[in-house]
């Protein structure tokens, strides 16, 4: 039986090195493990205890031409989501990062929970071929930006590295 690493949350407004204190946990979290449904199961809860300000965070994964939730935490979710419907699904079909300052005004926005004000949302593509989304809504508006979207592409990056998705898809 593999032990969990001790996780802290930082106090830090460096997100540089807030992020890769984040990417540094996901990697020894999953570097070791095969099993995708523990993994994504950990990144997201490891997004959750870490970043501040948010209200779900978790995956949608690409199966039968549509995003099929996957582990997450937060509110109960949309369970499916067509490419090319909301931020989720409008991430997936352009394969480009969607950072919505304020979710009311995107047009065809899913609203799983209302309380959510703005969201992330990362493609996670591994040779071409779209896997699914890491999808982060917070209850504050504007919480995410340009930079917030680099570091958690590197999050998906760190994914990708040690995920066998071909079990997953």
């Amino acid at each position: 039986m593999r032990g969990v690493q001790q996780i802290k949350k930082i106090q830090t407004d460096d997100k540089k090195k807030f992020y890769n204190y984040l990417n540094l946990k996901l990697t020894g979290l999953i570097c070791e493990e095969s099993d995708w449904l523990a993994n994504l199961s950990n990144a997201s809860a490891l997004l959750w205890l870490l970043l501040e300000d948010i209200n779900w965070a978790g995956f949608y994964l690409y199966k039968n031409g549509e995003l099929v939730l996957g582990p997450f935490q937060g509110k109960p979710a949309c369970t499916h989501i067509q490419i090319g419907k909301g931020v989720c699904g409008t991430a997936a079909k352009e394969l480009k990062t969607q950072v919505v300052e304020d979710v009311n005004k995107f047009e065809g926005h899913i609203a799983c929970d209302s309380a959510s004000k703005s969201e992330i949302v990362i493609p996670i593509v591994k040779n071409e071929k779209l896997v699914g989304v890491l999808d982060i809504d917070s209850p504050i508006l504007n919480r995410f930006d340009k930079e917030d979207a680099l570091y958690l592409e590197k999050f998906v990056d760190t994914l990708n590295k040690y995920m066998d998705w071909s079990k997953v898809i």
